[in-house]
């Protein structure tokens, strides 16, 4: 790939012209917000000069309800030889070729999962699909060199390919994303009225679970709005679990020994399948919680504690899967959990113990 024009320069659009452009692909960058594109541009994430001819690849990082009509504009246009977008929801999109005139033919649906709190150019990463999945959505009328052109933009973001029909990538990321984002919020909504001193006893858990509802919000409704229908299932589904769990939580202090004892067993199942899902999800191919155990690790509130963990952690010779940090601010010191191989996990604690970390199991 010579040439590429991203149209949206939000955090995904400037992160995959960040991308491709340290890949030595001329990026030209169009936005409807002229601030944005300029600061894309000053970034070094492409230009802002017009293609003299058809570039090998447009991308579309725009919302999924304007995906086809922005389609059928730049494809009138002859911007490109091939495009694809980056959009979130792909069967709404897919549907709407036909309404807006577009060429299904010169076009593939991609959605590359990973993504980021921040919203704006200034939050682009040319490292941010790097090891992650790259779903793309060819139909029966995409051409192979559109499809391979895609495949090729994936590559230059050093992303995993996932060829998926439209539909079941919605059902998908209905479960795996759009309703975690809504349960987030709603957690993080209950906190708006809740007393000072609740949320200063607070601990990393809450952080946890409600980060990713800082979100952009006109940014998510336009997601939901998309994919409203599969959402509403997963959350339909979330709803039973919970009336379930409402019932047995009130009847664990019940009269009656049998109610209660049908509750903690209720309970404990609930618990345990969370436990079970959680260990499910990959954090690189091949390697699922199931597989790693954390070593935790105590650091001072100072300068390069964290470095200096790592440096540890490296002279020893163990690879670090994943990391957590707990860390309230005024309390002097934080907690690291370091997600290693299960069985370089003993060993790992045993010689930060002796390098004089405060290290345990």
């Amino acid at each position: 790939m010579r040439s590429a024009t991203v149209i949206g320069t939000g955090a995904i659009g400037t992160s995959v012209a960040l991308a491709l452009t340290r890949n030595g692909v001329a990026v030209h960058l169009q936005d409807v917000n002229s601030t944005a594109a300029r600061t894309a541009e000053a970034m070094g994430a492409g230009s802002l000069q017009t293609p003299q001819e058809p570039v090998d690849l447009a991308v579309l990082a725009v919302p999924p309800a304007h995906i086809a009509t922005e389609l059928a504009r730049v494809q009138r246009a002859g911007l490109a030889r091939a495009y694809t977008d980056v959009a979130s929801v792909k069967a709404g999109p897919h549907r709407d070729l036909h309404s807006q005139s577009a060429d299904a033919a010169s076009y593939v649906g991609g959605h590359p999962l990973a993504g980021t709190e921040r919203s704006g150019p200034l939050a682009g990463r040319a490292d941010l699909f790097e090891g992650r999945p790259w779903v793309l959505t060819p139909s029966a009328h995409t051409e192979e060199a559109v499809l391979n052109r895609a495949l090729e933009l994936v590559a230059l973001c050093a992303a995993t390919p996932v060829i998926m029909d439209a539909t079941a990538h919605d059902r998908a990321v209905a479960l795996t994303s759009h309703a975690p984002h809504l349960v987030s919020s709603l957690m993080a909504a209950r906190l708006g009225g809740a007393p000072e001193g609740s949320i200063r006893v607070s601990g990393q858990g809450l952080r946890d679970v409600t980060r990713i509802a800082a979100g952009n919000p006109a940014l998510w409704q336009d997601v939901l709005h998309a994919n409203a229908e599969a959402v509403a299932e997963i959350l339909d589904a979330y709803a039973a679990d919970l009336g379930l769990v409402i019932a047995a939580l009130r009847d664990l202090t019940s009269a009656d020994p049998v109610a209660r004892k049908r509750a903690a067993e209720d309970v404990e199942r609930l618990l345990e399948q969370g436990c079970a899902g959680r260990a499910l999800i990959e954090h690189k191919p091949g390697t699922s919680l199931a597989d790693l155990a954390a070593v935790t690790v105590t650091i001072p509130d100072q300068p390069n504690s964290l470095a200096q963990v790592f440096a540890a952690v490296g002279e020893i010779g163990v690879n670090i899967e994943d990391v957590r940090i707990e860390h309230s601010p005024g309390h002097g010191q934080g907690l690291v959990e370091l997600l290693v191989r299960r069985t370089a996990a003993p060993e790992l604690s045993r010689l930060l113990g002796a390098g004089g970390w405060s290290a345990s199991l």
